[in-house]
């Protein structure tokens, strides 16, 4: 065959791949989410996570050591809470001893080169598993739940946390948590906001890992997007820049490689993705099935969400894949 292009030549040379590699995952794009419980004593496993546990403060601050040892260096911290002190109002938030302020504390005392992101969401907190607060009519308040993450922020930033991260999707919180951190002097605490946080059916086992599991399935496609909706996505997303969002996250990951593509090209603030609970279990459990490598394609899924565009990727298997890195 006469062929002016073999694109296999380069393929076949083994030593130049590296040098041609497009795209290189590494430890420092990596952030751990991490469960943190007023319930545990010694860790607790979940079930439908495979490897993630609900870490007591000790347990957790005695790992962040070892976490950091294979070089990982930023966590998000997600709360579970007895249902003795979960509310319609989702209170607990508001308490600056809730278990996650009381996290970030120790931590800081040990630790002093580490990034504390908090999540701001009231469904760890509400009896009712929704991200906010219920009007009369059953749909979630909006306004009324900024009040309460606006003060959940405040101890957030008083208790330690470098970074807020609104999850909510709720409109305008950006500005507000913006104007409520710049008034009492935090200035330099970041908001990461979930710009685009599909309504996902990826979410099961994140649910169970905050003990947020309802009889039945919760309807949350009142704030949260549909998943058939790009063009809202980009709205959200430059919304969350014109409010003073300091980076912007897609949510999920995988399933939203086209948004994280567009949202890096459209915007200049870093994108972040989340690789959700229910991308990490799927993969899990394909491989105890004997049907997928686990380590194989974790690597690759999170490799394609930087690919598509995300300069940080929150994901439970940042400490599996840093030590092969």
């Amino acid at each position: 065959m006469n062929l002016s292009r073999r694109p296999r030549r380069l393929r076949e040379l083994t030593a130049v791949k590296p040098m041609l590699k497009e795209f290189s995952l590494l430890k420092e794009d990596l952030i751990l989410p991490v469960f943190v419980s007023d319930t545990c004593i010694e860790k607790v496993a979940i079930d439908s996570m495979p490897g993630v546990y609900r870490w007591s403060i000790e347990g957790l601050v005695e790992q962040i050591e070892n976490w950091q040892n294979i070089g990982l260096h930023a966590f998000a911290l997600f709360p579970c809470i007895s249902d003795q002190k979960k509310c319609p109002e989702g209170k607990e938030a508001l308490n600056p001893e809730s278990i996650c302020y009381k996290a970030v504390k120790e931590i800081k005392r040990r630790f002093s080169d580490l990034i504390l992101i908090a999540d701001l969401a009231l469904d760890p907190f509400t009896s009712h598993g929704h991200d906010g607060i219920l009007s009369a009519s059953g749909k979630v308040d909006n306004d009324l739940t900024i009040e309460m993450l606006c003060k959940s922020a405040l101890i957030a930033a008083q208790s330690g946390f470098d970074v807020v991260a609104p999850s909510d999707m709720m409109d305008g919180r950006v500005a507000e948590i913006r104007n409520a951190l710049d008034k009492n002097g935090f200035h330099d605490v970041a908001i990461l906001s979930y710009s685009a946080k599909f309504c996902s059916s990826y979410y099961g086992p994140f649910r169970d890992a905050i003990a947020s599991s309802q009889n039945k399935p919760i309807d949350k496609s009142g704030y949260q997007l549909d998943p058939a909706n790009f063009r809202e996505a980009m709205l959200e997303l430059r919304l969350d820049e014109q409010e003073g969002a300091d980076i912007l996250m897609i949510k999920p990951a995988e399933p939203y490689l086209d948004v994280i593509k567009a949202a890096k090209e459209k915007f200049s603030l870093p994108i972040a993705a989340y690789q959700v609970s229910g991308e990490y279990s799927r993969i899990w459990a394909a491989g105890k099935l004997g049907w997928l490598d686990v380590d194989k394609c974790a690597h690759e899924s999170l490799t394609c969400i930087k690919r598509a565009g995300a300069d940080l990727i929150l994901t439970y298997f940042a400490e599996r894949i840093a030590k092969s890195l």
